[in-house]
């Protein structure tokens, strides 16, 4: 690990996923003092008493626009990083939070709400960009052995960044009446760092050779974040996979669908996108006031406990930082929906019992701990990495593209059903959560692969062998592996002269 990929990972969790998680979260503590804004604004405008109904759909936009903007980001995240770059397009995005932050932060005094419903979807597009480039760019820019180490790190940054906004929302910090367009507009400060710093580190290499066609400026990348001068193995490396896949050029979203050569890719992190979100991690945040409070925990109180919920997020995500390169994706996926599944079933029976068992509330919260700890080591942040890992450089954006969708298309569908579901079947929807990450861990059992300290190809033969294709190109490459002389090959390969 070197300071250089240290501080490329640094930067570009702070600047991008930080903000994800922090705006995820930064609503909910000033929520009531928004709304009464709301109401006072529609009054001064109108002169009568804002409806209930109306006030409910514009706190329902301001809370569902973020979902619905990252659906869009995530559709712009094919076209921008193949046409700007990974870096590029990340020094783009932030644009959009710079900008949303100026008109929340503003937004009290310039006495108008529909400013701070238009920046939630700017931030929402932001987010959708951030959650898919910033793995992206970090897994093509880090050595095999540390690709999914820092690949878990843009989650890590949304721990951080939904645990900051819960310390900060706090009442006596910015959860109050006058604090609260500051708390909105913070968001904006780490855009404006990673804006100013991220210009002077590398572009990903891969990017560099194969998309752009220029092996100097990739071989200098490389230099620079292994801090080594001899970088030609991984440049071979990198030129055996641009030859193996000219054929197929970039691939776009519609024929990444029905292409055979990834089906079983495809597939995987559809399925691990959707148990992921709808694994009912939305839905156990939800109760957990609930839960505390029924444990005695005064309501006063509530907002410390959700706090310290945060903070074992962010310790239990910075585990599976520094675990999963000796454990494994598979291993850490496998554990953590084991433990989702298991704590939403007996989640549900502590939840109908504690009212005529004692202990019962105390079981709960034990569930809580144990599902926060089982999706922050393997739910949350692994299927970014297997979307890194199972794709090679001209379909990634395009599933990139698919996973992103997929994720914050299943976000916003749990906020929009869940208060229904909520309503009919009580606690009982913790058996529907326990079902979809029980149906998500044998799949993962069956069919997903082990992906640790594998190169990209590596991973694309599995695969292959899975997608019965691939047999014969694995032949050739091993062959063009095997010709002395493989630097003048490879510059054959780059000049197509092949």
């Amino acid at each position: 690990m070197t300071l250089t990929l240290v501080l490329v990972s640094l930067i570009s969790g702070f600047g991008s996923s930080f903000q994800y998680g922090y705006n995820v979260s930064v609503i909910n503590s000033p929520a009531p003092y928004m709304q009464d804004f709301y109401s006072k604004t529609y009054f001064k405008r109108h002169g009568v008493p804002m409806d209930s109904s109306f006030q409910t759909l514009l706190w329902s936009l301001t809370v569902s626009m973020f979902p619905l903007g990252g659906f869009f980001g995530s559709l712009m995240v094919w076209p921008l990083v193949n046409n700007c770059g990974r870096k590029g397009t990340l020094l783009i995005n932030n644009l959009f939070s710079i900008v949303a932050a100026l008109l929340m932060g503003t937004s009290e005094l310039a006495k108008t709400f529909e400013v701070i419903i238009f920046s939630r979807l700017l931030m929402g597009i932001y987010a959708g960009l951030a959650s898919n480039v910033v793995p992206m760019f970090l897994g093509e820019a880090s050595p095999k052995n540390l690709r999914g180490a820092t690949g878990i790190v843009p989650q890590l940054f949304i721990t951080v960044g939904i645990l900051v906004a819960q310390i900060l929302g706090l009442d006596v910090i910015l959860g109050n009446a006058k604090g609260w367009p500051v708390l909105l507009g913070l968001t904006g400060i780490p855009s404006l760092i990673q804006l100013l710093t991220l210009p002077f580190f590398p572009e990903s290499p891969r990017y560099l050779l194969i998309q752009k066609g220029n092996e100097e400026q990739a071989r200098q990348a490389l230099q620079k974040l292994r801090g080594c001068d001899d970088v030609d193995d991984e440049l071979e490396e990198i030129s055996l996979e641009d030859w193996s896949e000219k054929e197929e050029g970039h691939l776009a979203t519609l024929i990444l669908c029905t292409f055979r050569g990834l089906r079983w890719q495809l597939a995987s992190i559809i399925v691990m996108m959707m148990g992921q979100q709808l694994s009912g991690v939305n839905a156990v945040f939800y109760y957990a006031d609930r839960i505390f409070q029924s444990a005695g925990v005064e309501s006063k109180n509530v907002q410390y406990v959700t706090v310290s919920i945060g903070a074992s997020n962010v310790v239990m995500t910075l585990l599976a930082v520094l675990i999963v390169e000796s454990l494994g994706r598979r291993i850490l996926l496998l554990a953590g929906f084991g433990l989702c599944s298991v704590s939403c079933a007996v989640l549900t029976l502590a939840l109908n019992l504690q009212t005529t068992v004692s202990w019962m509330s105390h079981l709960s919260i034990v569930c809580v701990v144990v599902y926060i700890t089982g999706h922050a080591i393997g739910a949350s942040p692994v299927p970014f990495v297997m979307i890194t890992e199972m794709f090679l450089q001209s379909s990634r954006p395009a599933a990139f593209m698919v996973g992103g969708a997929v994720h914050w298309l299943c976000n916003f569908t749990v906020g929009l059903v869940f208060l229904y579901m909520e309503a009919g079947l009580g606690p009982y929807s913790f058996l529907i959560f326990c079902a979809i990450c029980v149906t998500t861990l044998v799949y993962i059992f069956f069919i997903v692969p082990e992906t640790k300290n594998k190169t990209f190809m590596e991973i694309h033969r599995i695969m292959g062998r899975k997608n019965k294709v691939g047999i014969q190109e694995d032949e050739e490459l091993e062959a063009v592996r095997a010709i002395p002389g493989g630097q003048e090959w490879k510059k054959d390969i780059f000049s197509g002269d092949l």
